[in-house]
């Protein structure tokens, strides 16, 4: 699938890219992707076969697509690829980044020299890591991701209470405790070995895109490897732009996401902050007669009254203005949310006036 941007340039939605993640990033139209998810090659810098104590391989990262001739080599690399990808980064855009001891500090240094804006370094620590089998350091059981911003005044998607919600209500912590791929999820090629050493599971994919994306945003990885990023974001309900040089990776990658399912509408729905709501003055309340002038307001705690105005204000004992200040006022408090704050009587029960202003956002609602 296809879409036309400004300049009236395609967009390649929902497909995946052949060839070097520069010079593909570089033909895509400028500020045309909302997020970037980015798991370059960590420059492991291995010396040599890794033994289990029994003497079996380890089947290590070893390939080619991750083998530098020296630190500054990688340092150009990652330069260069930051700079493609922050010029597609819409104004409001983000990047996230994922990396090991090996590479993720250098990686930061240039995101930073790049004009990114750091938001957060989240930890993945693993639930079930691979152990060290020379046991000369300790077990590698996290890598680093970095959050940033295009620039420091980019507005960001962040999705709080979503997040919140994933986590049983609890504010979602910067550590986020998940297994590395096993079992079904682990990709096999043809000869029944791992498709990909570094396959990245699925539930980091899905708290990153429920995190910091929106349906229908696109999402692009410039090191798409087996997919795990495209699976994700159709069954999440985003586009994504895969790019990947590597041509059994994308034979892998392709059978994988042919084979997902996107979640219906209603499923993909997610919980929003209440700021995110639409605004309803107090003062439509009175207007539409749900409230009328006149009528008496009681505080939550019944220590406190106050009768509305025509003009949607309340007064009270030597204290009048909006449904705010009058609430911190009787407080002696620096603020107050007047919708919690505030009940009225309805067949001598006190309801919020919050129900009323929830009942208006349902219309508003039903006309979008």
């Amino acid at each position: 699938m296809k879409t036309m941007t400004k300049g009236a340039q395609a967009l390649p939605l929902n497909t995946i890219i052949s060839g070097d993640c520069i010079d593909a990033m570089n033909a895509l139209p400028a500020e045309s992707v909302d997020l970037i998810f980015a798991d370059p090659p960590y420059n492991l810098q291995l010396r040599g076969d890794l033994h289990r104590p029994d003497n079996s391989k380890v089947d290590a990262v070893d390939d080619e697509w991750d083998q530098f001739a020296s630190f500054a080599v990688y340092d150009k690399f990652t330069r260069a690829w930051l700079k493609a990808a922050r010029r597609l980064l819409k104004p409001n855009g983000a990047i996230w980044v994922i990396g090991s001891y090996h590479n993720i500090f250098r990686v930061g240094a240039a995101l930073q020299d790049q004009g990114f804006w750091i938001l957060n370094d989240v930890v993945w620590r693993k639930s079930n890591p691979m152990p060290n089998f020379r046991g000369k350091r300790f077990t590698n059981a996290h890598e680093t991701m970095i959050w940033a911003g295009k620039d420091e005044s980019a507005k960001y998607t962040f999705n709080y209470e979503a997040l919140k919600a994933l986590n049983e209500g609890i504010q979602m912590r910067s550590d986020w405790v998940l297994p590395i791929c096993t079992g079904h999820e682990r990709l096999k090629d043809d000869a029944g070995e791992k498709a990909h050493p570094t396959q990245k599971p699925e539930s980091l994919l899905h708290r990153i895109l429920v995190g910091s994306t929106n349906p229908g945003d696109v999402v692009l990885d410039p090191f798409f490897g087996t997919g795990t990023t495209g699976a994700v974001a159709k069954m999440l309900g985003r586009d994504f732009i895969g790019i990947e040089r590597e041509e059994a990776y994308r034979k892998v990658a392709e059978k994988r996401i042919k084979s997902v399912r996107k979640f219906d509408k209603e499923a993909l729905t997610t919980t929003t902050s209440k700021r995110a709501e639409p605004r309803v003055p107090f003062g439509q309340l009175v207007e539409r007669g749900m409230l009328r002038p006149g009528e008496e307001l009681y505080s939550l705690n019944g220590r406190y009254s106050a009768k509305v105005r025509a003009d949607g204000t309340l007064i009270g004992n030597e204290v009048k203005g909006s449904i705010h200040q009058v609430g911190a006022a009787y407080e002696k408090a620096p603020s107050c949310n007047g919708w919690t704050y505030w009940c009225y009587k309805k067949d001598g029960k006190r309801v919020p006036i919050d129900i009323l202003r929830q009942q208006i956002r349902a219309e508003m609602a039903n006309l979008a």
